[in-house]
């Protein structure tokens, strides 16, 4: 209209920077498109909403944009390291290192590039490089608490857990409210038999943040007192939202073996592949398990609590629907929608598995397969039924684990013993559990 002002690109992109810090991707998007409609150049609209595109899993897309931008204004580091990141997580390490150093060259004090150069080389045959880079990073930024907590980690994985444990007192020191190093330096405690540490550290996390369900949760889990019979949904989602975009990287750190677990047990159960079932995977984070159920699949639909990790199984590419909800809400409103549902360490945050039991049938078909794994502890005499660990995942004993899928309808037919992980250079033990849906096989 002729008296409507048209907001210039500078505007544009202040509201499209607001929306996406926001978390409002779709207003976002709308604002980075009509900012490059007046400057289809413009290199920081090309670099955010390449961003943008990275989060919503769309990386082609992104490394488009970012390679754009960086032709336009070629000596801007942050151009290189968000390329970088774009390309890590699309598997290419070499382009991600090459693009990381260039940021480097062009920004040798930068201390998030430092950490993620840091951060990749400490996971391949270049160790010390990468703990000299996270040092730096450390050093340069000590409010920096990622850098620190890589570099604990990497401490870690070399088996140093004194000095991890340093490494956390010490960022905790500078940085007294830093929720990632608290989470580590609580686990690195529990690791150690230190429970009464652990403990303390979360009861001070709470006289910090009174309303903090994660550190009134892991409380909990150490002191034994008021322990829920799950998870509670907000524990789970401020957790994984808030890492989603390193979840994988971190599992991979856990020689994590879950998905291959559940893929592998299913398979025996579920006969040659041929795209012909229809399947949930329940719990599903960044969609790990899909490639790996995609072959028996005709319709493959992921659950799960947090948006971000969605976002990341999207990009798979293999799922024919991906719901942002509740699992036991998700199964009990769809009755007889699946042939096979799998839900791959996932009810390590339940404790009670009767609701999760009695939703997996009236969403199986008869005879359909349910698969899953616990964590396990020992199923002798006065053994509890579920155990919330100090760690703040359950633990269940296999007798419990069966009489609950019998009471729910599914017959047990395979529990197994499985290492699911390392953590703090100790195996997570846990089963591998295999059941059918009462009717006809």
């Amino acid at each position: 209209m002729s008296g409507e002002q048209v907001p210039n690109v500078t505007e544009l992109l202040h509201q499209a920077m607001q929306a996406h810090a926001g978390g409002q991707l779709d207003s976002a998007e709308g604002l980075y498109r009509q900012a490059l409609h007046q400057a289809p150049q413009d290199p920081d609209a090309l670099h955010l909403f390449g961003v943008l595109e990275a989060q919503r899993g769309r990386h082609k897309a992104a490394a488009d944009l970012i390679r754009q931008a960086i032709a336009v204004r070629p000596m801007e580091p942050m151009f290189h390291n968000n390329l970088g990141n774009v390309w890590l997580e699309r598997s290419c390490v070499a382009d991600a290192e090459a693009c990381y150093r260039q940021a480097l060259a062009l920004a040798p004090m930068r201390p998030d590039v430092l950490n993620n150069l840091g951060v990749l080389l400490s996971l391949t045959e270049r160790r010390e490089e990468g703990e000299q880079l996270l040092r730096r990073a450390a050093e340069l930024a000590p409010q920096f608490g990622d850098a620190r907590q890589n570099l604990a980690n990497h401490l870690l994985r070399g088996g140093r857990v004194n000095e991890a444990l340093q490494q956390c007192l010490e960022g905790l020191l500078i940085a007294p409210r830093s929720r990632t190093l608290r989470r580590l330096l609580g686990m690195l405690y529990i690791a150690l038999g230190r429970i009464d540490e652990a403990t303390a550290l979360y009861r001070g996390w709470l006289e910090l943040e009174p309303d903090s369900v994660e550190a009134r949760f892991l409380l909990s889990a150490c002191s034994g007192s008021d322990v829920p019979d799950r998870c509670p949904d907000r524990f789970v989602t401020e957790t994984f939202d808030g890492f989603a975009d390193s979840f994988d990287a971190k599992l991979q750190q856990l020689s994590y073996k879950a998905p291959e677990l559940v893929a592998a047990a299913a398979a025996r159960h579920l006969g040659p592949p041929g795209a012909r079932l229809a399947v949930v995977d329940a719990g599903c984070g960044t969609g790990l398990c899909g490639p790996l159920l995609k072959p028996h699949a005709r319709h493959l639909v992921g659950v799960d609590l947090s948006a971000p990790m969605l976002s990341k199984a999207r990009a798979r590419e293999v799922y024919d629907e991906l719901v942002a909800g509740e699992l036991v809400s998700f199964l009990a409103g769809r009755p007889a929608c699946a042939e096979a549902l799998v839900s791959a360490d996932t009810l390590c945050y339940f404790g009670r598995l009767e609701p999760f039991a009695a939703a997996a049938r009236t969403a199986l078909r008869d005879g359909g397969l349910l698969v899953f794994t616990v964590e396990a502890h020992a199923d002798g005499p006065g053994e509890p039924d579920y155990r919330l660990q100090p760690h703040g995942r359950y633990s269940h004993r296999r007798s419990y684990v069966e009489a609950a899928l019998r009471g729910a309808g599914l017959a047990p037919v395979e529990v197994q013993p499985a290492v699911l992980r390392m953590e703090v250079e100790k195996p997570v033990d846990g089963w591998v559990v295999c059941a059918r849906a009462g009717g006809p096989a």
